[in-house]
């Protein structure tokens, strides 16, 4: 049964960082495109960043971009997405998903797509507050 599982969340003040982590429990993540949502109270579920299954290519939501990063390392099996710079609006639910497609990034625009991806984890908390 494919699982995916994160990890690393928890409450950071404005400015902080986190690192958040992405594995597959049961597979491998290695040539699958990955990526990461969130949601905010009260908010829909929205695209952050996603990572192709080689991680040549990367895309980012307009407002998470020069300060989020997503990356792999496959043979941990992990996919993470370092935050820096972390806002009161960055606070939410985050979730990992696996793409139906290894390019996912090349999507540009669609590449948060709901439809584009299969599997979901159960999500980690941030919550950026002072």
């Amino acid at each position: 049964q494919l699982k995916l599982e994160e990890s690393g969340g928890g409450l950071v003040q404005p400015g902080g960082s986190l690192r958040l982590s992405c594995t597959g429990a049961g597979f491998t993540l290695d040539g699958n495109g990955i990526g990461w949502f969130r949601r905010a109270p009260g908010q829909e579920r929205e695209g952050v960043a996603c990572i192709s299954g080689s991680g040549a290519t990367s895309n980012y939501a307009d407002s998470v971009k020069g300060r989020f990063t997503i990356s792999r390392d496959n043979a941990k099996n992990t996919v993470y997405l370092q935050m820096n710079s972390l806002e009161p609006e960055d606070t939410g639910v985050y979730y990992c998903a696996r793409s139906v497609t290894a390019d996912v990034a090349a999507y540009h625009s669609s590449a948060f797509y709901p439809g584009l991806y299969d599997s979901w984890g159960q999500g980690t908390q941030v919550t950026v507050s002072s």
